[in-house]
């Protein structure tokens, strides 16, 4: 929840614990907090403020606009990032022994649902670096099907023409409706 004043804030958070009491719910206590979220916050200590955190996968941070205004950017966060590579780095590892083309088609099914959750305004730069690196561990994968047949990246880019993967796009976009991928 987003609060303009901090009064606001410390108000709910005391009554939020009693609210979803009444529905047997409860709030994490390490993981519920306020955070002073200003773009410039002149006057308090480093301790005391906050230039971005982390929810839901998303590094929310402040920016500047090109039009010289602060928004908040989501960028989606580097332990995320370096988790999800991770599961694609060890699905290929596992089904390195498939078919072409069944990899593909699962690839290519990851990297749908990767953008569909991580395609959002301001996190346009993340995206293609993921696909980029999807790409390099696929072709890493590929190349150790066998001890002599090594995949330079010119094959490897004629195999892609063949069976090629989504690009990377935004799909929740605050500029526009929302894409089809």
């Amino acid at each position: 929840m987003v609060f303009a004043l901090e009064e606001d804030a410390r108000r709910v958070l005391g009554v939020l614990p009693k609210r979803l009491g009444k529905y047997g719910l409860s709030l994490h206590p390490e993981k519920t907090r306020l955070v002073l979220f200003r773009p410039s916050c002149k006057g308090l200590d480093r301790a005391q403020r906050s230039d971005s955190f982390t929810f839901l996968g998303f590094t929310h941070r402040w920016y500047r606009s090109f039009k010289k205004c602060w928004v908040v950017k989501r960028c989606t966060a580097k332990d995320r990032f370096r988790h999800a590579l991770k599961e694609i780095s060890r699905w290929c590892h596992v089904n390195r022994h498939r078919s072409v083309p069944e990899k593909q088609k699962m690839l290519a099914s990851k990297l749908r649902g990767h953008a569909q959750y991580y395609g959002i305004t301001g996190n346009g730069n993340t995206l293609p670096r993921f696909f980029q690196e999807v790409l390099r561990v696929w072709r890493k994968w590929l190349s150790r099907r066998s001890q002599r047949a090594r995949l330079n990246w010119e094959q490897f880019n004629r195999l892609l023409q063949r069976y090629p993967l989504p690009s990377p796009v935004v799909v929740d976009s605050v500029y526009r409706g929302a894409a089809k991928p």
